[in-house]
Protein backbone atom coordinates (compact mmCIF):
# COMPACT_ATOMS: atom_id res chain seq x y z
CA UNK A 1 0.00 0.00 0.00
CA UNK A 2 1.51 3.64 -1.55
CA UNK A 3 1.26 6.43 0.68
CA UNK A 4 2.20 10.08 0.13
CA UNK A 5 5.41 11.30 0.72
CA UNK A 6 7.77 12.15 3.79
CA UNK A 7 8.43 15.80 4.60
CA UNK A 8 12.66 16.02 4.36
CA UNK A 9 13.14 13.68 1.96
CA UNK A 10 12.70 13.64 -1.67
CA UNK A 11 9.60 13.35 -3.66
CA UNK A 12 10.93 9.73 -5.16
CA UNK A 13 11.00 8.25 -1.54
CA UNK A 14 7.49 7.15 -0.84
CA UNK A 15 5.90 5.68 2.50
CA UNK A 16 4.70 2.03 1.79
CA UNK A 17 3.50 -0.38 3.83
CA UNK A 18 4.65 -4.40 4.81
CA UNK A 19 2.83 -7.08 6.43
CA UNK A 20 4.54 -8.14 10.01
CA UNK A 21 4.36 -11.79 9.92
CA UNK A 22 4.79 -11.68 14.20
CA UNK A 23 1.39 -10.04 14.92
CA UNK A 24 -0.23 -9.65 11.20
CA UNK A 25 -0.14 -5.78 11.26
CA UNK A 26 0.92 -3.72 8.66
CA UNK A 27 4.04 -1.76 9.41
CA UNK A 28 5.50 1.59 8.09
CA UNK A 29 8.57 2.09 6.10
CA UNK A 30 9.96 4.36 3.13
CA UNK A 31 10.97 2.79 0.03
CA UNK A 32 12.85 3.84 -3.13
CA UNK A 33 12.91 1.20 -6.39
CA UNK A 34 14.95 2.21 -9.51
CA UNK A 35 13.94 2.29 -12.78
CA UNK A 36 16.90 0.01 -13.87
CA UNK A 37 16.21 -3.12 -14.58
CA UNK A 38 17.90 -6.38 -13.18
CA UNK A 39 18.72 -7.26 -10.07
CA UNK A 40 20.25 -4.37 -7.75
CA UNK A 41 21.74 -3.80 -4.44
CA UNK A 42 19.17 -3.10 -1.38
CA UNK A 43 20.14 -0.62 1.37
CA UNK A 44 18.98 -1.23 4.76
CA UNK A 45 18.93 2.21 6.75
CA UNK A 46 18.43 2.72 9.97
CA UNK A 47 16.43 4.96 12.30
CA UNK A 48 18.21 6.58 15.29
CA UNK A 49 17.46 5.84 19.14
CA UNK A 50 14.85 8.22 19.03
CA UNK A 51 13.41 8.28 15.91
CA UNK A 52 11.31 6.01 13.49
CA UNK A 53 10.85 5.70 9.90
CA UNK A 54 9.72 9.27 8.83
CA UNK A 55 13.31 10.72 10.65
CA UNK A 56 14.85 13.02 8.25
CA UNK A 57 18.25 13.72 9.63
CA UNK A 58 21.74 12.36 7.80
CA UNK A 59 19.47 9.69 6.88
CA UNK A 60 18.40 11.68 3.81
CA UNK A 61 22.22 10.66 2.51
CA UNK A 62 21.07 6.53 2.29
CA UNK A 63 18.38 7.53 -0.04
CA UNK A 64 20.87 9.90 -1.88
CA UNK A 65 23.30 7.47 -2.44
CA UNK A 66 20.71 4.90 -3.32
CA UNK A 67 19.33 7.11 -6.18
CA UNK A 68 22.59 8.03 -7.80
CA UNK A 69 23.50 4.42 -7.65
CA UNK A 70 20.59 2.77 -9.05
CA UNK A 71 20.46 0.84 -5.66
CA UNK A 72 17.11 -0.04 -3.75
CA UNK A 73 16.64 1.51 -0.39
CA UNK A 74 14.30 0.89 2.50
CA UNK A 75 14.01 2.66 5.53
CA UNK A 76 11.95 0.81 8.45
CA UNK A 77 9.95 1.40 11.43
CA UNK A 78 11.04 -0.95 13.25
CA UNK A 79 8.31 0.13 15.57
CA UNK A 80 9.77 3.61 16.14
CA UNK A 81 11.42 5.32 19.54
CA UNK A 82 13.44 3.07 21.58
CA UNK A 83 11.28 3.85 24.75
CA UNK A 84 8.34 0.90 24.49
CA UNK A 85 8.40 -3.18 25.05
CA UNK A 86 7.64 -3.35 21.36
CA UNK A 87 10.45 -1.32 20.20
CA UNK A 88 14.73 -1.64 21.35
CA UNK A 89 15.68 -5.04 20.29
CA UNK A 90 12.65 -6.58 20.82
CA UNK A 91 11.37 -9.56 19.08
CA UNK A 92 9.13 -7.99 16.61
CA UNK A 93 12.19 -5.42 15.73
CA UNK A 94 14.22 -8.59 14.42
CA UNK A 95 11.59 -10.35 12.67
CA UNK A 96 10.07 -6.55 11.26
CA UNK A 97 13.24 -5.85 9.61
CA UNK A 98 13.41 -9.32 8.33
CA UNK A 99 9.70 -8.95 6.96
CA UNK A 100 10.85 -5.60 5.65
CA UNK A 101 13.65 -7.57 3.78
CA UNK A 102 11.38 -10.11 2.45
CA UNK A 103 8.62 -8.00 1.09
CA UNK A 104 11.19 -6.04 -1.28
CA UNK A 105 12.43 -9.15 -2.34
CA UNK A 106 9.13 -10.27 -3.56
CA UNK A 107 8.03 -7.45 -4.92
CA UNK A 108 11.52 -5.77 -6.57
CA UNK A 109 14.29 -7.30 -8.30
CA UNK A 110 16.80 -7.67 -5.54
CA UNK A 111 20.61 -9.12 -5.84
CA UNK A 112 20.91 -11.06 -2.44
CA UNK A 113 24.20 -11.03 -2.45
CA UNK A 114 24.35 -7.48 -2.15
CA UNK A 115 21.81 -6.78 0.71
CA UNK A 116 23.22 -4.19 3.25
CA UNK A 117 22.78 -2.81 6.37
CA UNK A 118 23.56 0.63 8.15
CA UNK A 119 23.04 2.30 10.85
CA UNK A 120 24.22 4.86 13.23
CA UNK A 121 23.38 5.23 17.34
CA UNK A 122 20.12 3.24 17.79
CA UNK A 123 20.54 2.01 14.25
CA UNK A 124 24.21 1.00 15.51
CA UNK A 125 22.40 -1.04 18.30
CA UNK A 126 19.73 -2.65 15.88
CA UNK A 127 22.62 -3.22 12.91
CA UNK A 128 24.66 -5.01 15.11
CA UNK A 129 21.36 -7.13 16.74
CA UNK A 130 20.04 -7.63 12.96
CA UNK A 131 23.72 -9.25 12.05
CA UNK A 132 23.64 -11.56 14.59
CA UNK A 133 20.13 -12.39 14.77
CA UNK A 134 19.78 -12.90 10.75
CA UNK A 135 23.53 -13.36 9.48
CA UNK A 136 22.46 -14.97 6.37
CA UNK A 137 20.59 -12.03 4.91
CA UNK A 138 23.65 -9.61 4.62
CA UNK A 139 26.39 -8.79 2.10
CA UNK A 140 27.75 -5.94 4.80
CA UNK A 141 26.69 -4.86 7.97
CA UNK A 142 27.94 -0.90 8.76
CA UNK A 143 27.67 0.36 12.74
CA UNK A 144 28.75 3.07 13.91
CA UNK A 145 28.43 4.66 17.34
CA UNK A 146 26.31 1.69 18.09
CA UNK A 147 24.82 0.25 21.48
CA UNK A 148 25.86 -2.90 21.77
CA UNK A 149 24.88 -4.13 25.63
CA UNK A 150 22.02 -2.69 26.81
CA UNK A 151 22.65 -2.92 30.41
CA UNK A 152 25.69 -1.49 30.33
CA UNK A 153 24.47 1.94 28.14
CA UNK A 154 21.40 1.87 31.44
CA UNK A 155 24.24 1.69 33.91
CA UNK A 156 26.25 4.80 31.92
CA UNK A 157 23.61 6.89 31.25
CA UNK A 158 21.53 6.16 34.80
CA UNK A 159 24.91 7.48 36.64
CA UNK A 160 25.42 10.06 33.98
CA UNK A 161 24.69 12.34 31.48
CA UNK A 162 21.59 11.72 29.44
CA UNK A 163 19.43 9.94 32.44
CA UNK A 164 16.10 9.92 29.99
CA UNK A 165 18.05 7.41 27.83
CA UNK A 166 17.74 5.07 31.05
CA UNK A 167 14.42 5.60 31.54
CA UNK A 168 13.91 4.65 28.18
CA UNK A 169 15.28 1.38 28.72
CA UNK A 170 13.40 0.85 32.34
CA UNK A 171 10.19 1.98 29.66
CA UNK A 172 11.15 -1.21 27.65
CA UNK A 173 12.47 -3.82 29.42
CA UNK A 174 9.66 -3.32 32.09
CA UNK A 175 11.62 -1.68 35.06
CA UNK A 176 15.22 -0.96 36.63
CA UNK A 177 17.76 -3.73 35.97
CA UNK A 178 19.25 -3.68 39.01
CA UNK A 179 16.01 -4.36 40.29
CA UNK A 180 14.30 -6.98 38.65
CA UNK A 181 15.28 -10.59 37.34
CA UNK A 182 13.04 -9.66 34.32
CA UNK A 183 14.15 -6.39 33.18
CA UNK A 184 17.82 -7.48 33.88
CA UNK A 185 16.77 -10.52 31.12
CA UNK A 186 15.58 -8.40 28.73
CA UNK A 187 18.36 -6.04 28.95
CA UNK A 188 20.24 -9.64 27.62
CA UNK A 189 17.54 -10.45 24.99
CA UNK A 190 18.08 -7.05 23.73
CA UNK A 191 21.76 -6.83 23.34
CA UNK A 192 23.38 -7.36 20.39
CA UNK A 193 26.59 -8.87 22.24
CA UNK A 194 24.22 -11.73 23.34
CA UNK A 195 24.08 -12.66 19.50
CA UNK A 196 27.10 -11.36 17.80
CA UNK A 197 29.23 -15.13 18.25
CA UNK A 198 26.51 -16.02 14.86
CA UNK A 199 27.88 -12.48 13.20
CA UNK A 200 31.21 -14.34 12.31
CA UNK A 201 30.50 -14.91 8.56
CA UNK A 202 29.02 -11.64 8.52
CA UNK A 203 31.41 -8.78 6.88
CA UNK A 204 30.84 -6.44 9.43
CA UNK A 205 32.85 -2.50 9.85
CA UNK A 206 31.96 -1.23 13.48
CA UNK A 207 32.94 2.64 14.12
CA UNK A 208 32.81 5.19 17.08
CA UNK A 209 34.59 8.34 17.55
CA UNK A 210 36.90 9.45 20.14
CA UNK A 211 34.74 11.38 22.18
CA UNK A 212 31.81 9.21 21.79
CA UNK A 213 30.43 8.94 25.71
CA UNK A 214 32.82 11.97 27.12
CA UNK A 215 31.77 15.62 25.34
CA UNK A 216 31.16 14.42 21.82
CA UNK A 217 27.99 12.28 22.40
CA UNK A 218 25.97 9.77 24.06
CA UNK A 219 27.41 6.24 23.77
CA UNK A 220 30.94 5.03 24.81
CA UNK A 221 33.14 4.12 22.34
CA UNK A 222 33.85 1.06 24.45
CA UNK A 223 30.16 -0.52 23.37
CA UNK A 224 32.04 -0.53 19.45
CA UNK A 225 35.12 -2.28 20.73
CA UNK A 226 33.25 -4.57 22.88
CA UNK A 227 30.92 -5.56 20.02
CA UNK A 228 34.42 -6.55 17.76
CA UNK A 229 35.41 -8.90 20.60
CA UNK A 230 32.19 -10.81 20.53
CA UNK A 231 32.29 -11.72 17.08
CA UNK A 232 36.24 -12.46 16.89
CA UNK A 233 38.20 -15.42 18.16
CA UNK A 234 39.73 -15.52 21.71
CA UNK A 235 43.30 -14.80 20.24
CA UNK A 236 42.23 -11.51 18.21
CA UNK A 237 40.09 -9.94 21.40
CA UNK A 238 41.04 -6.67 22.44
CA UNK A 239 42.42 -6.58 26.01
CA UNK A 240 39.67 -5.17 28.48
CA UNK A 241 42.76 -2.75 30.27
CA UNK A 242 43.62 -1.37 26.86
CA UNK A 243 39.84 -0.14 25.90
CA UNK A 244 38.93 0.66 29.25
CA UNK A 245 42.83 3.05 29.32
CA UNK A 246 41.79 4.26 25.61
CA UNK A 247 38.31 5.41 27.01
CA UNK A 248 39.32 6.76 29.86
CA UNK A 249 41.98 8.98 27.76
CA UNK A 250 39.94 9.97 24.97
CA UNK A 251 44.05 9.00 23.25
CA UNK A 252 45.83 5.26 22.59
CA UNK A 253 47.46 4.50 25.45
CA UNK A 254 51.71 4.97 25.45
CA UNK A 255 53.49 2.99 22.79
CA UNK A 256 50.70 2.06 20.31
CA UNK A 257 51.10 3.72 17.46
CA UNK A 258 48.43 5.21 15.27
CA UNK A 259 46.39 3.76 12.70
CA UNK A 260 47.28 4.26 8.87
CA UNK A 261 45.34 6.96 7.43
CA UNK A 262 41.84 6.03 5.27
CA UNK A 263 40.97 8.65 2.90
CA UNK A 264 37.59 8.06 3.12
CA UNK A 265 37.08 8.80 7.01
CA UNK A 266 38.12 12.78 4.89
CA UNK A 267 39.40 15.00 7.88
CA UNK A 268 38.29 12.46 10.93
CA UNK A 269 41.83 11.02 11.30
CA UNK A 270 41.50 7.49 11.91
CA UNK A 271 43.04 6.93 15.54
CA UNK A 272 42.73 2.87 15.81
CA UNK A 273 42.01 0.15 13.74
CA UNK A 274 41.78 -3.81 13.96
CA UNK A 275 40.72 -6.42 11.71
CA UNK A 276 39.68 -10.15 12.37
CA UNK A 277 38.65 -12.28 9.17
CA UNK A 278 35.52 -10.26 8.17
CA UNK A 279 35.09 -7.40 11.18
CA UNK A 280 36.71 -4.51 11.47
CA UNK A 281 36.43 -1.94 14.16
CA UNK A 282 37.46 1.61 13.89
CA UNK A 283 38.06 4.42 16.19
CA UNK A 284 38.62 7.39 14.42
CA UNK A 285 38.43 11.31 15.51
CA UNK A 286 35.58 12.37 16.02
CA UNK A 287 32.22 11.97 17.85
CA UNK A 288 28.77 10.69 17.99
CA UNK A 289 28.40 10.07 13.98
CA UNK A 290 28.36 8.78 11.54
CA UNK A 291 30.42 9.25 8.17
CA UNK A 292 28.57 8.15 4.94
CA UNK A 293 31.08 7.97 2.67
CA UNK A 294 33.33 5.34 4.76
CA UNK A 295 30.08 3.30 5.45
CA UNK A 296 28.77 3.49 2.18
CA UNK A 297 31.49 2.60 -0.21
CA UNK A 298 32.65 0.19 2.02
CA UNK A 299 29.47 -1.63 1.53
CA UNK A 300 29.02 -0.82 -1.83
CA UNK A 301 32.00 -3.97 -2.43
CA UNK A 302 30.71 -6.22 -0.40
CA UNK A 303 28.80 -9.77 -1.41
CA UNK A 304 27.35 -12.62 0.91
CA UNK A 305 29.46 -15.42 1.25
CA UNK A 306 32.58 -13.72 0.25
CA UNK A 307 35.30 -12.77 2.15
CA UNK A 308 35.47 -8.95 3.47
CA UNK A 309 37.05 -6.25 1.38
CA UNK A 310 39.35 -4.00 3.53
CA UNK A 311 41.61 -2.14 0.85
CA UNK A 312 39.23 0.04 -0.55
CA UNK A 313 39.52 3.87 -1.98
CA UNK A 314 37.06 6.38 -3.17
CA UNK A 315 38.32 5.52 -7.14
CA UNK A 316 37.87 1.92 -7.34
CA UNK A 317 33.76 2.42 -5.53
CA UNK A 318 31.74 0.02 -8.08
CA UNK A 319 29.20 2.17 -10.00
CA UNK A 320 29.40 6.21 -11.78
CA UNK A 321 28.56 8.16 -8.97
CA UNK A 322 30.44 10.18 -7.23
CA UNK A 323 30.89 10.04 -3.19
CA UNK A 324 28.92 11.31 -1.01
Amino acid sequence: MEQPTIPGWPAEIRAVEFPASIDNTRQPMLAYTPATKGKRPLLIGLHTWSGDYRQAGTEVIYAQWCMAHDWHFIHPDFRGQNSTADACGSEKVVQDIIDAVAYMAKHYEIDPDRVYLAGQSGGGHAALLMAGRAPHLWAGVSAWVPISDIREWWKQKDAGQYPFYARNIESAVGGRPDQSGTAAQECVRRSPNTYLGRAAGVNMDINAGVTDGHDGGSVPFTHALYAFNHIVPDRDRIEEPFIEAFYERQKLPDGVPLADPDPLYGQKRVLFRKVSNNTRVTIFQGGHEIIHNAALTWLAHQRRGQPAKWDITADNTPGTAPPF
